[in-house]
C-alpha cells in the first residue's frame, strides 16, 4: 500500500494522476473540482483511495484571517485615539511599506540559498532588465499607497465597527470593475449579494449620521464626514488597484515575494513623497519617529506582516472561508468596540451589518452548476487501448477512433 499527497482534482469522476518519484498512478477522485488530495492509497487489486486532507490548515486560516482583519482595525482605531501626541500616519505608511519589502527580501535570498551572487542577479534581471514588467506595477503601487494613508484618516474619523461594515463596499467595486474591465461574469445570487450590500452599508450610515458617528475617546477632534469619503475613496481605490493588479499580471510566473519588492519600491518612493506633500514640515521639525510607541510599532508590523502571512495561508482557504472570516471580523469588531470604545449597538446598526455579513458570505458561495436533469445510470469507461503505455503508467484510455 503506498500513500502520496499533491493531487489537483479535476472534478467529480474525472481521473487525476498522482506521482511518486518517477513513477505514477490514474485513479477517480470522487471529490468536487479544485480540492487538494491529502493522500491516496494504492491497493493491491491496482484501484486507489483519496484520503481528505486534514482540515485542520482551514481552520487555522480562518483564525489567521478573522485575527488579522479585525485586529489591525482595532489597532489602528486605538492608537489614533490615545491621549497626546498623534504619530504621523504618513511615516507609518512608509516604515510599513520598508519592512515588508525587507521581508520579502530576506525570503528572495534564503530561496537562492544564501548565494549573494545568485540574489543579486536575479533582482537585476527581474527588476532593472525586465524594467517594463517593473513599471506595471507602478500604477497598483500608487493606489495601494493612496489606500494605506487613507486607512489611516478613515479609522481615525470612524468607529472601528462602522469601518469595518462600510469597508466592504470594496466588494462591490471590485466586482463591478472586475466585469468593466475583465468582462468577468456575476451569477444571479451575487448580484442579490452585492444589493444587499449596499443596502447593508446605506441603513448603517444612516443610523451613524443620526447619532452623530458614535461617542468614543477624542471624538471632538473626529470628523464622521472626512472618515465616510475617506473609506468611499478607499473602497473604490481598492477594487480598481485589484482589478488592475490582476488584469497587467496574468500569466505572469513572478513570485508573491517579487512582487512584494516591486509593489515596495514604488511604493516606498510614493510614501515619502506624499508624507513630504501632507507632512513634510511638522515631520521635519518634530521628527520620523515622532508619536511611535510600542502600540504604534505593533501597527506597523501588522500592516507590514499581516499581509504577507495573509498571502501565505489564504492557499488553504477557499473563497467560503474567506467569506465566512471576513464576516467573523465585522462581528470581532463590533463587540471589540463595544468593550474598548464604548460604541453603542442599535437596532439599525445590526441590521445593516447583519445584512453586510450575510452579502459576503452570498458573494462567496460557489457559482450554481447546470440545473440537475432526471437520474442517469453510469457509463460504462472506454476500452483500454492496445498501445504500449509509458512506463511506470498505466494502459492509456479511450484510443482514437479511425479516420479521426
Amino acid at each position: 500500500m503506498m500513500s502520496g499527497a499533491g493531487c489537483t482534482r479535476r472534478g467529480r469522476g474525472t481521473p487525476c494522476r498522482e506521482r511518486w518519484g518517477g513513477s505514477g498512478i490514474s485513479c477517480f477522485s470522487p471529490h468536487s473540482e479544485g480540492a487538494l488530495c491529502g493522500a491516496v492509497l494504492l491497493l493491491p487489486s491496482g484501484s486507489c483511495v483519496s484520503v481528505p486532507r486534514n482540515r485542520r490548515l482551514k481552520y487555522i486560516s480562518l483564525a489567521v484571517l478573522v485575527v488579522q482583519n479585525a485586529s489591525l482595525i482595532l489597532s489602528i482605531r486605538y492608537v489614533r485615539t490615545l491621549p497626546g501626541e498623534r504619530f504621523f500616519a504618513t511615516t507609518a505608511v512608509v516604515m510599513a511599506e520598508l519592512l515588508k519589502g525587507a521581508t520579502c527580501l530576506l525570503l528572495i535570498f534564503l530561496q537562492k540559498q544564501g548565494s549573494v551572487r545568485q540574489f543579486a542577479l536575479f533582482l537585476y534581471d527581474a527588476v532593472v532588465v525586465q524594467y517594463v514588467d517593473t513599471l506595471k506595477l507602478a500604477v497598483p503601487s500608487l493606489i495601494y499607497t493612496l489606500q494605506n494613508n487613507l486607512q489611516y484618516v478613515a479609522i481615525s474619523n470612524l468607529p472601528a465597527a462602522t469601518f469595518q461594515v462600510t469597508y466592504q463596499l470594496k466588494i462591490l467595486t471590485t466586482a463591478v470593475f472586475s466585469v468593466l474591465m475583465l468582462r468577468k461574469s456575476l451569477s444571479h445570487l451575487q448580484w442579490v449579494s452585492l444589493l444587499l450590500l449596499f443596502a447593508g452599508v446605506a441603513i448603517v450610515q444612516v443610523e451613524q449620521g443620526q447619532a452623530g458617528g458614535g461617542s468614543s475617546p477624542g471624538a471632538a477632534q473626529q470628523s464622521y464626514a472626512v472618515g465616510l469619503v475617506a473609506v468611499v475613496v478607499s473602497c473604490l481605490s481598492s477594487g480598481f488597484a485589484g482589478v488592475y493588479f490582476e488584469k497587467i499580471l496574468k500569466g505572469s510566473s513572478a513570485s508573491v515575494w517579487l512582487r512584494n519588492v516591486q509593489l515596495g519600491i514604488f511604493g516606498t518612493l510614493l510614501g515619502l513623497l506624499g508624507m513630504c506633500w501632507a507632512e513634510g514640515a511638522a515631520v521635519a521639525a518634530q521628527g520620523f519617529f515622532h508619536g511611535y510607541s510600542p502600540l504604534v510599532w505593533g501597527v506597523i508590523l501588522n500592516q507590514a506582516f499581516g499581509g504577507l502571512l495573509v498571502a501565505v495561508v489564504v492557499k488553504y482557504a477557499d473563497n467560503i472561508l474567506k467569506g465566512f472570516a471576513t464576516s467573523l471580523s465585522i462581528v470581532a469588531s463590533t463587540v471589540a468596540s463595544m468593550y474598548l470604545f464604548g460604541f453603542r449597538l442599535h437596532p439599525p446598526f445590526a441590521l445593516g451589518a447583519g445584512l453586510v455579513i450575510g452579502a459576503v458570505y452570498m458573494y462567496s458561495l460557489p457559482k450554481a452548476g447546470p440545473p440537475l436533469g432526471p437520474r442517469q445510470e453510469p457509463t460504462a469507461l472506454p476500452p483500454l487501448c492496445k498501445e504500449p503505455s509509458e512506463p511506470g503508467y498505466p494502459p492509456k484510455l479511450a484510443c482514437k477512433e479511425k479516420g479521426s
